[in-house]
């Protein structure tokens, strides 16, 4: 006999899967955060930095960085609360309810940095201008939150459809999330003259306009109440530690999260280095790499697609490799590009690499993951993701700060260290064994 899983995947072809509202209303959460992901940590935060700090070559270099090291410590939080996410999950069901109110969370401190940035004070604090100050505090908190949201959007996706249909799921909530870029680029106009932190306060309307649809049309499958644990605070830790000494019975996955630690180095500081990198670096005006930068963003959501079928046919563990593949070229690419059109192929073979590795890593966690042990291992891929993006971006922040007298070629030795991570990553990944992962 035929099992429902097996009828639903055969009743709904990708469009069935496509314009189901729960998954279209999924998906269109991703355009909402990748609208802030854009905009503020790789767009228009790098560039105020630089216009605030950045006047000269070395200065420039400071302003990487501040960047960098504002990164690190926004992830450097994560790691410290994500255990406990995915024990909340596992133990309450509830996954839009925390998005709520960490999106929230995110969304209010958006529209803060721009409140901060317009704020006129004599007023330092360790010598940095307070408004300058209270921008990067509000970023880091944004992007905190922002963060913490993705575990519990992750970890709806086994309940939007079966396990063979994740991979384009997964393709189409990044897709779907990178059109998000280009709607959130559109607040290009109010800092055409400059003028980078006007680009906040619309950032933070539109990141909220754009999550209402999940806000009121997915539903949360909570576990009745009588059927939870009763947990301490501290549980999330212990649990964690329990599942680490079961290393043993899900090598694989384990495994898998050291290999995504190195890959997500190279993406993480990449995201968040690239417009400081383009511009400082290669010569591109600010409107220049908007459009390097939009470019880039056709070529993820044409990866995050084609990437989503690759993996359905080939597996996730070969997909995965084919991406860190094309993401060590393009980064060689990036370190030795001395004109603009060096730099142009670069983004976008990065900008394919960068929307598939989130559709195939997603689809491995789901493939490795016993489903009892789903929420768990999504907030371990966080807290491997999150770990590896404080490292990154520090390894990346300290090589410009060492040599920053050294002028440009500070930053292309700091993006070289990236290559290296990227190596590490897929040598990992390769030594994985799907098949020695089993339930206990």
């Amino acid at each position: 006999m035929m099992n429902v899983g097996s009828q639903k995947s055969i009743l709904r072809g990708p469009w069935g899967i496509y314009l189901s509202l729960p998954i279209l209303s999924w998906a269109f959460y991703d355009f909402a955060n990748t609208i802030f992901s854009s905009n503020i940590n790789t767009v228009f935060f790098p560039f105020y930095m630089d216009e605030i700090l950045g006047t000269n070559e070395v200065k420039q270099q400071v302003a990487s960085t501040f960047i960098s090291y504002a990164n690190a410590i926004a992830s450097l939080f994560l790691v410290i609360f994500s255990p406990l996410f995915g024990v909340w999950i596992d133990n309450t069901g509830l996954k839009k309810r925390f998005i709520v109110w960490f999106s929230s969370i995110s969304i209010i401190f958006t529209f803060m940095m721009g409140i901060f940035s317009y704020w006129q004070t004599e007023i330092t604090f360790g010598g940095v201008p307070m408004s300058l100050f209270l921008v990067v505090v509000s970023f880091v908190i944004a992007k905190f939150f922002f963060n913490s949201s993705l575990v519990f959007y992750d970890a709806m996706m086994p309940d939007l459809g079966t396990k063979e249909e994740m991979p384009l799921i997964s393709g189409y909530g990044v897709a779907v999330g990178y059109f998000g870029t280009i709607v959130g680029l559109l607040v290009y106009p109010f800092v055409s003259d400059g003028d980078f932190h006007r680009a906040f306060i619309p950032t933070a309307v539109l990141y909220l306009i754009f999550s209402l649809p999940l806000f009121f049309i997915n539903k949360d499958k909570p576990i009745p109440k009588e059927q939870r644990k009763v947990n301490s605070f501290l549980s999330g830790y212990k649990e964690i530690i329990k599942t680490f000494k079961e290393m043993r019975a899900y090598k694989a996955i384990f495994t898998f999260m050291i290999a995504y630690f190195f890959l997500n180095d190279a993406i993480a500081t990449t995201i968040a280095m690239m417009a400081v990198y383009a511009t400082a670096i290669v010569g591109f005006s600010s409107g220049q790499f908007i459009i390097l930068y939009l470019v880039s963003t056709v070529s993820t959501i044409v990866g995050s697609l084609v990437f989503g079928y690759i993996t359905k046919n080939v597996g996730a563990k070969r997909a995965i490799t084919y991406v860190a593949l094309l993401m060590i070229v393009s980064l060689v690419i990036a370190v030795f590009a001395l004109k603009q059109w060096m730099f142009w192929i670069a983004g976008s073979m990065f900008g394919v690499s960068l929307g598939s590795m989130w559709v195939t890593s997603r689809s491995y966690i789901i493939e490795l993951s016993p489903k009892e042990k789903q929420g768990q291992f999504f907030g371990l891929f966080a807290f491997s993701g999150k770990v590896s993006s404080i490292i990154g971006p520090a390894i990346y922040g300290t090589m410009t700060l060492l040599l920053k007298d050294y002028g440009t070629l500070a930053s292309r030795i700091a993006l070289s260290t990236l290559i290296v991570l990227t190596i590490i990553g897929l040598i990992i990944h390769i030594r994985v064994r799907p098949n020695v992962t089993k339930s206990v």
